[in-house]
């Protein structure tokens, strides 16, 4: 039996590169403090909110999305089915996207340029750790449809 085929992999490791992404930026504005150059503070945190809105309204669709399709929504486990719609149909990943936006907002609202740096960070990271593997999995459970959903959809944005 193929591996990829059973579950992705038996850690959820996107939530903790997410969150280890985080503290790495919170510890590096503490030793090395750094502001965005922004004019109006008022601006960037109506921007930070917008983002950080964005990515909560992204994820909470992507979750029902994946609820509505009777699938898992945890990375660790197998998938069931395929979802192409909801959020899906614009990106592969639009949880893992939620969290990068969510990091980029949090960012923006603390004044906080290292959450940027640590954001591209976690998405190298993320693709690199977990996303190929899930669309290993993913190939190996759905082959052609995902193979279909692959070229019509962008793995991010």
């Amino acid at each position: 039996m193929n591996a990829y085929r059973s579950k992705p992999f038996t850690f959820p490791w996107p939530p903790i590169i997410y969150v280890f992404a985080a503290i790495i930026a919170l510890a590096l504005q503490l030793r090395y403090p750094s502001e965005f150059p922004t004019p109006n503070a008022w601006l960037s945190n109506v921007i930070g909110a917008l983002l950080f809105l964005l990515a909560a309204v992204l994820g909470v669709w992507a979750l029902r999305t994946l609820k509505d399709g009777q699938t898992t929504a945890l990375p660790h486990r197998c998938a069931s089915h395929l979802v192409t719609n909801g959020p899906y149909r614009y990106t592969r990943n639009p949880i893992y996207l939620a969290h990068t936006l969510a990091m980029a907002g949090i960012g923006i609202l603390l004044q906080n340029p290292w959450f940027l740096a640590a954001a591209i960070a976690a998405v190298i990271m993320t693709t690199l750790v977990a996303v190929r593997r899930e669309e290993l999995h993913l190939l190996s459970r759905f082959g052609f449809d995902f193979e279909r959903y692959c070229r019509s959809t962008a793995r991010w944005i």
